[in-house]
């Protein structure tokens, strides 16, 4: 029988991978993951732990087999693929800009080879790519998209298949790097691997799906299904969740599935606007100012508006942030220090265990109001009325700003309104929310 490879990537599980289940068809299989240089150096100190503890979780999994190199793709690949006879290198489709260009890099290196490369399913329920409007044009809203999409359907997961696996001798730069990301786990990390992944979304099911469309805008209650960290490598596919709703009573169902559609919709927008990731896909005339102290005082939680910083500290110490308070941490950013989105979407992809590249940058530019949906650009977010509204006794606040914690209910929100307010060190308001509100919108309405 013929030696196989399995090139692991944004998929590090075993079962319902179509990639891996073709493969352990053909013969023995050796598992592979490739520290890239291209992208490690980038992620920042949670996004290199999350990753790290994923490749672990799925080299447990597989009994020690899944092998690590360190280097150019286009080269490791090939080389490990020569070194066990391989004809055939199987992997799950890439979806992202870099994805795809460095897998075509590697497939012109492997058939140089004589080697094949064998690309089954994508990290989505349905392809990016396959929805199409009756134009034949990709969608750019998302209502319309959402409804073909559910009418398109999606296949049933896969079992684990039984594997034959194959093993190598470790590469030292590659173990030395992933023990170096371990070692920098952030506080609060969430178990890795497939087995957690399962029995994370196992605990939500039973406790908070019911509840999910009314409490998922609160972050103190913390009722969101802590899925996408998951999705993000790959420990669980979409479709998983997707069969274990099909049949669920629970009035929080369509709202979750929802959520995954728009994951998918700005997928499928990446992959026919690449461009998108870091450029407007509609412009806005209007000017930006540059980053200055106020953005260092974003970054670090320092702005003096209570939920935005809550919000970014809760990023710097999890390597997570709540949903609701993306929305409000970017809009300050884009809105009240008038900041241009790609710099705040880059910073959350240094430190977002979830950060995925279409999601953030495309949520970005929605809040932004250069992106898809003709999103409101007039729309501000009012970072003490958002407070008042989704943390109304200030639990959320207390908890990631302890300069504040001495402040009762709702008084967190506005310390300036209490006679002991900035009685433990918190700072003054970098900007006067309501002056800057009104710049943006003078900028937008002379645009």
């Amino acid at each position: 029988m013929t030696s196989t490879l399995v090139w692991f990537r944004r998929d590090l599980r075993l079962a319902d991978h179509p990639a891996l289940t073709a493969a352990a068809a053909t013969g023995p299989v050796l598992g592979l993951f490739v520290v890239d240089p291209g992208l490690w150096p980038r992620g920042g100190r949670a996004r290199r732990a999350w990753l790290a503890a994923s490749v672990a979780a799925l080299r447990e999994a597989s009994g020690g087999a899944l092998v690590v190199r360190y280097g150019d793709p286009a080269t490791v690949v090939a080389e490990v693929a020569a070194a066990i006879g391989a004809g055939e290198v199987h992997v799950t489709g890439e979806t992202t800009p870099y994805g795809r260009e460095r897998d075509a890099r590697v497939a012109v290196a492997l058939a140089e080879r004589g080697v094949v490369g064998r690309p089954a399913g994508t990290p989505y329920a349905v392809d990016p790519g396959t929805i199409r409007t009756q134009q034949g044009g990709a969608y750019q809203v998302f209502t319309p998209f959402s409804r073909a999409w559910r009418e398109h359907g999606w296949d049933a997961p896969l079992p684990a298949p039984d594997v034959d696996w194959l093993r190598l001798d470790p590469d030292p730069e590659a173990e030395r790097l992933l023990e170096e990301g371990l070692a920098d786990a952030p506080e609060g990390m969430p178990a890795a691997g497939e087995a957690a992944a399962l029995e994370r979304w196992g605990r939500f099911l039973d406790t908070d799906l019911e509840d999910y469309d009314d409490t998922r805008d609160a972050p103190a209650a913390d009722q969101t299904s802590r899925m996408s960290p998951y999705l993000k490598v790959g420990a669980i596919h979409p479709r998983r969740l997707l069969a274990d709703l099909a049949d669920r009573p629970d009035e929080g169902v369509g709202r979750f599935v929802t959520e995954l559609a728009w994951r998918e919709f700005y997928a499928d927008v990446l992959w026919s606007q690449p461009e998108s990731a870091w450029r407007d896909l509609r412009p806005l005339p209007i000017g930006y100012d540059d980053p200055g102290d106020a953005f260092a005082a974003w970054q670090e939680g320092r702005t003096g508006y209570p939920l935005v910083d809550a919000g970014m500290r809760q990023l710097l110490h999890e390597g997570w942030m709540h949903n609701r308070v993306r929305m409000v941490t970017a809009s300050f950013l884009t809105k009240d220090l008038h900041v241009w989105w790609p710099i705040g979407a880059a910073h959350f992809l240094d430190h977002l265990v979830d950060g995925d590249l279409a999601s953030n940058n495309h949520g970005w530019q929605w809040v932004a109001g250069t992106g898809t949906d003709a999103a409101p650009y007039f729309r501000v977010f009012n970072p003490v009325s958002q407070g008042r509204k989704f943390d109304p006794d200030g639990a959320y606040v207390r908890r990631w700003v302890p300069e504040l914690a001495h402040l009762p209910g709702a008084s967190a929100h506005e310390p300036w309104k209490h006679p002991d307010g900035y009685a433990h060190g918190y700072p003054q308001p970098v900007v006067d929310h309501a002056l800057e509100r009104k710049v943006a919108l003078d900028r937008y309405a002379a645009r």
